[in-house]
């Protein structure tokens, strides 16, 4: 805040205030004085407060003992009103209205109340002081901004690590009193280019730690040992040693966004949920930061996800957040479809989307279409005595007959009215197996637990 945005009254209040003061009274009048500036630049009144009507109590006539002992009596014989009591509330807490952060020497030499000049240069000079210990506050409450630096260059060092010396020294949002945590950020030196995932148990050390560019090359490789088919396992502990590394070294930019895009594929393609949940949660908090990637894939797949917990509510609150560009996304569009048919009891436009799935959502309706397969039966057996096997199988979009068969003896719904044809002409018996799917749904499919969700 420069000096030209004061308002006028203030300054004027301020040099009345200054001249005001005199040697007996200047220690208690100017903290006062600094802390009604300070309360109502922190409430945002200082162009709302009517200061000429602002009194300092430190400034008003010291009375006599004598009329300090008449004016105890008579409060105490006469009860004040509550017109009078609002009105003395009222005049204490205007001195407490706002605050000023300066230091006036009190051996200042005596100068005349009415030179005005010398009284707004005290004004002006009491204005500097309080802006430096206001731009003070504003940097402590800022110091929390370095972390989410973007990790495509060096971080800020400093040799102190409250940020005194080095680059620290020369920022002018530096604050003594603050810890510079870049200081301890650690920078890895090691050269190994696969290492398997430990979780910490001590303080990191460089030599354990994988710079930037030695990580650029590990997920090239890791992507290559993908494609010929490595195991899952040691694939999924290289991935979170990579993850650990640029955690460690506080690295957030879209490298690091690729890494766990990768990962979380991977995880999604093996059955792996836990795994991938965990990358999605840090993939929402990256996106948040504005570090570009596959947002809309991710969206949908989260879409998705809210679908398989049956989370409503929050899907509800979630596809409310969409911005326009999202809602564009064909992807992001199958999941809304998705979404819609399941609220509709739709199986019939489920199915064709599950089908039809992009990207990689198919694999997270995988874990929730057994579920809606049962419910689809369920609403098929209630209408129909019987229905052709080859039918289910078409409706459902499962791929073969025999597998169609297996579901439905997994699910207690094995019943047909010509068991020893072949499938391609058997006829399921609805009455027998409505009754056991109810059942099963009510016991498998009723509650749903996700490991690792968010």
């Amino acid at each position: 805040m420069s000096s030209d945005s004061w308002p006028p009254q203030l300054k004027e209040w301020v040099a009345k205030c200054l001249g005001q003061m005199t040697d007996a009274n200047r220690a208690e009048a100017q903290t006062e004085l600094k802390k009604v500036i300070s309360d109502a630049f922190t409430s945002q009144t200082l162009w709302t407060t009517d200061w000429a009507a602002v009194q300092l109590q430190s400034l008003l006539p010291k009375p006599s003992p004598a009329l300090n002992h008449l004016k105890r009596k008579t409060t105490e014989q006469t009860p004040l009103s509550k017109k009078a009591k609002k009105a003395q509330k009222q005049s204490q807490s205007n001195a407490q209205y706002i605050s000023a952060s300066a230091n006036s020497s009190n051996t200042s030499p005596v100068f005349d109340p009415n030179d005005q000049a010398a009284l707004n240069r005290r004004a002006e000079r009491f204005h500097r002081e309080h802006e430096l210990e206001r731009v003070k506050v504003l940097r402590a409450n800022s110091h929390h901004a370095h972390l989410f630096q973007n990790g495509k260059g060096p971080f800020s060092r400093s040799e102190s690590p409250y940020g005194l010396d080095g680059a620290a020294a020369d920022d002018p949002e530096a604050d003594p009193n603050v810890i510079d945590w870049d200081r301890h950020t650690i920078v890895g030196t090691s050269t190994e280019l696969l290492k398997d995932y430990f979780r910490l148990t001590s303080e990191p050390k460089p030599e354990q730690i994988r710079p930037y560019p030695i990580l650029q090359q590990t997920l090239l490789e890791l992507k290559k040992r993908w494609r010929e088919k490595c195991s899952y396992n040691w694939i999924c502990s290289q991935f979170k040693s990579l993850r650990q590394d640029l955690t460690i070294q506080r690295i957030k930019n879209d490298f690091t966004v690729q890494v766990y895009e990768i990962h979380a594929r991977m995880a999604l393609e093996s059955g792996d949920m836990v795994e991938y949940n965990q990358c999605q949660a840090t993939l929402k908090t990256l996106y948040e930061l504005g570090i570009p990637g596959r947002v809309e894939e991710f969206t949908a797949y989260r879409i998705l996800m809210l679908l398989h917990g049956l989370n409503r509510s929050e899907l509800n609150l979630y596809v409310g957040q969409l911005t326009p560009r999202q809602k564009a996304d064909s992807a992001v569009q199958h999941a809304l479809g998705v979404s819609r048919a399941l609220s509709m009891g739709n199986y019939h436009s489920l199915f064709h989307l599950y089908d039809n799935a992009p990207n990689m959502g198919a694999y997270i309706m995988d874990h929730f279409i057994a579920r809606e397969r049962v419910k689809a039966l369920m609403t098929i057996t209630k209408a129909y005595r019987t229905i052709p096997l080859a039918f289910l199988k078409s409706e459902l979009a499962i791929e073969t007959l025999d597998e169609t068969r297996m579901f439905l003896v997994k699910h207690n719904a094995g019943f047909f009215t010509n068991p020893n044809k072949p499938d391609i002409n058997k006829n399921v018996d609805c009455k027998p197996a409505h009754g056991h799917l109810k059942e099963v749904f009510e016991e498998k499919y009723r509650k749903v637990g996700i490991k690792g969700a968010i």
